[in-house]
């Protein structure tokens, strides 16, 4: 057992702030994140949190580290990273900002950041702005911790796997705080790749995977996550390692075998094969769980089929020159 798995029957011991700022992660994650802050990081290599958001997350770390009996916060560093402001392409809320609503003048709530995280500012290093340009391509110093809340594109993805995921070494621990996400399926096939390097904690943490880094990464599988080089049909191999290792979450709550599965959908789906990705999606309809959370899942691989045709459909356009 890794020393993360260790932390799960520690769960329920633990007590929060009533006033942490707000957050989109559950409780039960950020009560993860505070243990792995008090019972597992030194400091003594990168602390990074990648999507930072209204602060709850990196409270409930930064309060962790802030008790820890091994934590030196005149050394060790929490490294934040957000573009702190709402917006097109940021994924943020007007939430985040202190009244819950975006002033008229001022899209940046980095202010409002600063000043709930103010007990944790002198160990807290803010990194505000796109990722590609705030994070450091020269800087190759090893990662302790990755909580990757962040890659909501390819393209952010990309730049995590380059800048940070190169970084871990045997011991870096990884949160993948969107596994439960079926349009992301970057998070599935890399953590597809990388499982012969790694050791899963457990039960997803909700919608946190949780991995231990266990043996060195080869440079070359760094490299295909990197530039997305895996064939489609090797895609999906990938994903069907993942759900042979993990089922449903801590709570027993999120079907993840299911979640992946229509992860497999979205595949297709961002690789043009409608036919086949409705037809992987559409064997999904019947989950209660998917059905219930993922409609409109259902309804954009469902509209993309449409718009495509059928295989006879095509035949009859051709034909007819349309």
């Amino acid at each position: 057992m890794t020393q993360l798995g260790r932390l799960y029957p520690m769960l329920d011991s633990v007590t929060l702030p009533d006033n942490l700022p707000y957050t989109q992660v559950s409780t039960w994650e950020l009560q993860f994140l505070y243990l792995v802050g008090r019972h597992v990081l030194t400091g003594d290599d990168r602390i990074v949190e990648l999507g930072s958001g209204g602060g709850g997350s990196t409270y409930a770390l930064a309060l962790g580290l802030h008790e820890s009996p091994v934590f030196d916060a005149k050394t060790g560093r929490l490294h934040a990273y957000d573009f702190f402001r709402v917006g097109k392409g940021t994924f943020a809320t007007e939430k985040f900002f202190t009244g819950g609503t975006k002033p008229a003048d001022d899209n940046s709530f980095l202010d409002d950041f600063k000043s709930r995280l103010e007990p944790f500012l002198p160990f807290l290093e803010i990194h505000a702005g796109d990722l590609w340009q705030t994070s450091d391509p020269d800087d190759h110093s090893p990662v302790e911790f990755l909580h990757i809340d962040i890659a909501k594109t390819a393209r952010v993805f990309r730049c995590v796997s380059e800048r940070f995921l190169t970084r871990l070494r045997p011991g870096s621990v990884v949160l993948h705080q969107d596994f439960a996400g079926p349009r992301l399926p970057w998070l599935h096939y890399s953590t597809g790749a990388l499982l012969p390097y790694i050791e899963i904690a457990g039960p997803p943490v909700r919608s946190t995977l949780a991995f231990e880094v266990t043996r060195p990464i080869p440079e070359e599988v760094l490299t295909a996550i990197t530039e997305d080089s895996f064939p489609y049909e090797r895609k999906l191999e990938l994903i069907s390692a993942v759900q042979e290792r993990i089922d449903r979450d801590h709570t027993g709550g999120i079907p993840f075998r299911s979640v992946l599965e229509l992860a497999k959908a979205y595949v297709a789906h961002y690789d043009g094969r409608h036919r086949q990705a409705w037809s992987i999606a559409r064997r999904l309809t019947g989950d209660e769980y998917l059905a219930r959370t993922r409609a409109d899942h259902f309804k954009q691989l469902r509209t993309a089929y449409d718009k495509e045709g059928s295989p006879l459909a095509k035949l009859v356009r051709r034909a007819v020159g349309r």
